[in-house]
């Protein structure tokens, strides 16, 4: 049986996985569970990681580190990936409101700490800015804080490091928690509807400035007779695509830019929303038509053709000239769960599915050229997500200097990483990098990064965690670091909801990236079920962990200066 004791209690790669097996099995079962109508989800696994290293069981620490990390990076490069298409117009239409809240939380965590150790008069600061940086589950600034005192006090910083660890790991449970109970109590105190507020957000990108709008016209308006569908784009001037044509003899046919339009022709126009008063200025009369009755004896169809050649990717729909070699018009094109007008200056990714109208068999040419082949969208771009990371790595290790700051700040593996992954989303094609990966595919790589952060986070601070808990000085760290993280929270939700009226949606991805607390966004993201948290997660991100850095590295320097 000493094969068996081995497996369990050694040291080799067979126990290192079969205890993380374990640990996110029972976790994620676990995590399944309601307690009073409450899921925490991928929580669980810190709390089942905790348990474990509680009874002793250990991991090599060097592939403990690895783990923890490695996971952290697959699960926020795959957030990254799904924002960086909507990342930046949301920063301009919310990115100050949000970032504004963010800093508001910062600036409470801080003054709740500081309140603490005035008023409490029984922690010293170095311990209490390990129970802050737990409190807010933000590692860098724990690291940061550490490598200060190194830099400051050299002769007892490797005691006060230690204690300043066992601060983190003691608050950092409740710290998750805490914030998942915020997102709770903002529900409970203003009655929110989830299911409202996702449809709330389906509607405002629905009714983007792209949001195709289709119309039937009839032209009637004598100064656009007898003129080219090119010499109409001239006069209009907006981006819109005239998908059908039918004649006054009743022939329906696929307009060309050399096509002429004559009196009482009908157009079936798709637009832009906000354009709509200048078609009905210029072409005439609404009127109601049954295309898909009156185009389907001429052998006119609509099809969706999906871009899976890689060739394509970065290409502008003006440039592959569908009306010279296909006769076919492109009317809209489904990004991402979004609907896009098909400007000839949008750029196609592979993924995108395109509405086409045109005969058949020029669609099935098309359809061959495109690629339309759901196997090959399934495949997986490893080559893209590995570049990334590696970019990411490299970035997040980039010293940055600030005045009077005696340690450069780095964005770590945690920050790079993320900032890549959303440039990489926005304009990866512009590079010809291949961004798209499937739903099932991108949950995947996000939930395993995410249990493999939060076993290693556990097993680590199991180990030490109970002795601390019921230590003279634990329960206190717990105390303190529960309401360094919830005060703050409370605040912020009751300004966010009340004040500023924002969904509720984007308020769960904000509290997450306000806290940089990855479980808590695994929690917003299954409760919204869109991706209206990660983005606002992805907004208020890079400028709060910036600031985490900043004030743990500060408050150290100002203690010992």
């Amino acid at each position: 049986m000493n094969w068996f004791t081995e497996l369990w209690l050694g040291n080799g790669v067979a126990h290192t996985i079969i205890v993380y097996a374990i640990v996110i099995v029972i976790g994620v079962l676990l995590g399944k569970v309601k307690f009073f109508g409450i899921s925490l989800g991928a929580t669980f696994v810190l709390f089942c990681g905790i348990l474990i290293g509680h009874l002793g069981v250990t991991v090599d620490a060097a592939t403990l580190k690895f783990i923890q990390e490695f996971g952290l990076i697959l699960f926020i490069f795959s957030i990254g990936l799904q924002v960086g298409p909507s990342f930046f117009s949301s920063f301009k239409q919310e990115g100050i409101q949000l970032n504004g809240v963010a800093m508001l939380i910062v600036a409470l965590n801080v003054v709740v700490a500081l309140a603490i150790y005035f008023i409490a008069g029984n922690i010293s600061m170095t311990d209490l800015v390990g129970v802050m940086s737990g409190a807010v589950t933000n590692t860098p600034g724990l690291g940061a804080a550490q490598q200060t005192l190194i830099e400051t006090a050299p002769d007892i910083a490797t005691d006060l490091n230690e204690s300043m660890s066992l601060g983190y790991a003691a608050a950092y449970p409740l710290g998750v928690v805490g914030v998942i109970l915020s997102m709770v109590l903002l529900k409970a105190l203003f009655k929110v509807n989830v299911d409202k507020e996702a449809e709330e957000i389906e509607r405002e990108k629905e009714d983007s400035q792209l949001k195709p709008h289709v119309i039937t016209y009839q032209v009637t308006n004598k100064l656009i007779y007898d003129i080219t569908v090119t010499r109409l784009h001239a006069i209009i001037d907006h981006n819109f695509t005239i998908s059908r044509l039918k004649r006054v003899d009743g022939s329906v046919e696929i307009p060309q830019g050399e096509t002429i339009i004559h009196q009482d022709d009908v157009l079936r126009i798709v637009m832009s929303a906000n354009d709509q008063d200048i078609f009905d200025a210029i072409i005439g009369p609404h009127v109601d038509f049954d295309w898909q009755l009156e185009t389907s004896p001429k052998g006119i169809v609509s099809k969706r053709i999906i871009i899976t050649n890689s060739e394509l990717n970065g290409r502008k729909i003006g440039s592959i000239r569908l009306h010279e070699g296909y006769k076919v018009n492109v009317t809209r094109v489904y990004r991402a769960g979004v609907e896009l007008l098909a400007s000839p200056n949008l750029s196609l990714q592979v993924g995108d599915r395109l509405t086409v109208v045109g005969r058949e068999e020029d669609l099935d040419r098309l359809g061959k050229r495109m690629g339309n082949s759901y196997k090959r969208l399934e495949h997986p771009n490893l080559f893209t997500m590995f570049i990334g990371i590696v970019l990411g790595i490299i970035v997040g290790s980039i010293p940055i200097m600030l005045p009077g700051m005696s340690v450069p700040m780095k964005l770590g593996l945690a920050g790079g990483p993320l900032i890549v992954a959303i440039f990489i989303g926005r304009y990866g094609y512009k590079a010809r990098l291949v961004t798209y990966t499937s739903t099932a595919a991108s949950l995947m790589l996000r939930e395993l990064g995410l249990c493999l952060f939060l076993a290693s986070v556990g097993i680590a601070a199991g180990g030490k965690f109970v002795s601390t808990i019921l230590s003279a000085n634990g329960a206190l760290w717990v105390l303190y670091g529960f309401l360094i993280t919830i005060i703050p929270l409370i605040v912020a939700v009751i300004v966010a909801r009340g004040k500023l009226h924002l969904n509720y949606c984007t308020i769960m991805g904000l509290v997450a990236g306000a806290t940089t607390d990855p479980p808590a966004l695994g929690y917003a993201n299954n409760t919204a079920g869109n991706d209206a948290p990660a983005v606002a997660y992805a907004t208020v991100y890079p400028l709060t962990m910036f600031m985490r850095v900043l004030i743990a590295e500060l408050i150290i320097l100002f203690t010992f200066a």
